[in-house]
């Protein structure tokens, strides 16, 4: 069967974005609005929810999806207001500077919480209904490039995104007998306006040594991965982490040195 541009639409889907009032969750709830689903923001910024809402047209939910009854009370609303869940993206996570030797229970736990374990939860809640109704469906996992390389000072943090990876590749196969469908998208370095006000202006949207493209990701980018991991074109693609990250994982340390432009393996060059 020949495929058709209109594969690519989301055309009365119901779709919800875990931390969708900023940066890279915004961008995805954007493009997924931009081809025809009807999205729901879960974030627990009130302000960040509602001005992301509104910017989009989309039902804005003030959520924590660390607390299972939090979720749960989204997942009603939002089924009561949109109609039944079929695209799943768990972008929502946090990150602090940890490093190993001074990482405290409460500072591992409060990661593990803010990137894992809240993927079990809206996973799970939203798995259920598709199973129990019939749907075929569509899970996006955010991970990161740190999941599968050492991040030091990162260390609790690398492990959760580790985690979603696995947890990726297992929810995949139990879920597949179902026609649910569960990838991952792992970035590099990705432009967004917290990073951007973070790095004090240092940043450069068009330079990054270390990337083998030259240049950060940009956040649209992310949105066009979760766009085509979300309709009928990844239609038997489930269980894959793709890396959307200018060729980082491939390299495996390897660069262009900005001045030869040869290959150099090591630490990028100043």
């Amino acid at each position: 069967m020949a495929i058709n541009p209109s594969d690519i639409l989301l055309t009365g889907r119901v779709a919800v974005v875990t931390g969708g009032g900023a940066g890279i969750g915004r961008g995805v709830a954007e493009g997924l609005a931009a081809f025809g689903a009807s999205v729901a923001i879960w974030e627990r910024d009130a302000e960040a929810c509602a001005g992301a809402a509104e910017r989009l047209g989309a039902l804005g939910i003030v959520t924590d999806v660390r607390d299972s009854g939090q979720v749960d009370a989204a997942l009603e609303r939002t089924v009561s207001e949109l109609g039944e869940v079929s695209i799943l993206v768990n972008n929502a996570g946090g990150v602090f500077f940890s490093p190993l030797l001074d990482t405290t229970e409460n500072g591992w736990d409060a990661l593990y919480k803010a990137n894992l374990r809240h993927v079990l939860l809206c996973t799970q809640r939203v798995a259920r209904r598709l199973v129990e109704g019939g749907r075929p469906g569509s899970v996006i996992n955010v991970t990161s490039i740190e999941g599968v390389r050492a991040a030091p000072g990162y260390a609790a943090y690398a492990a959760a995104k580790a985690g979603v990876i696995n947890y990726t590749q297992t929810a995949a196969f139990e879920l597949s007998p179902h026609r649910v469908r569960v990838n991952a998208i792992a970035p590099d370095l990705t432009l967004t306006e917290g990073l951007m006000q973070i790095s004090g202006g240092t940043l450069r949207p068009d330079v990054a040594p270390g990337i083998p493209m030259g240049r950060p990701g940009h956040v649209d980018e992310i949105a066009s991965t979760a766009v085509f991991l979300a309709s009928d074109m990844a239609g038997y693609i489930t269980g894959q982490t793709i890396h959307v990250d200018g060729g980082t994982h491939a390299a495996g340390g390897w660069y262009h040195h900005p001045q030869t432009g040869s290959p150099t393996l090591g630490p990028p060059a100043q």
